[in-house]
């Protein structure tokens, strides 16, 4: 069994900034890859960003030069810095990770929401 700890969302305003944090532990071995995808209401889930092990990020343009993700020093940690938010980045974020011999396993999502 895995298990995710998510934490950091909440309520901002426009221009605000985020650090979500997400550790998974239990049941899961050798992490290739981690990174947050986010579900606005109406929408589908898309990728924000994600980074593997040896470091390697990869963002979702909308969100380039405003985003950084970063592994901790543990692997089974990962990070979303967020800066200059909008209200366009509203959304539940979920955390995820690749197992490098299993299927992906989820988090179970930290609302943001950036409004006046």
């Amino acid at each position: 069994q895995v298990q995710f700890v998510e934490s950091g969302g909440g309520l901002v305003q426009p221009g605000g900034s985020l650090r979500l944090s997400c550790a998974a532990s239990g049941s899961i071995f050798s992490i290739a890859a981690m990174g947050w995808y986010r579900q606005a209401p109406g929408k589908q889930r898309e990728l924000v960003a994600s980074i593997t092990s040896g470091g390697w990020a990869n963002y979702q343009d909308s969100v380039k030069d405003r985003f950084t993700i970063s592994r901790g020093n543990a692997e089974n940690t990962v990070y979303l810095q967020m800066e200059s938010l909008k209200p366009g980045d509203t959304a539940v974020y979920f955390c995820y990770a690749d197992p490098s011999t299993s299927y992906r396993r989820w988090g179970q999502g930290t609302q943001v929401t950036v409004s006046t």
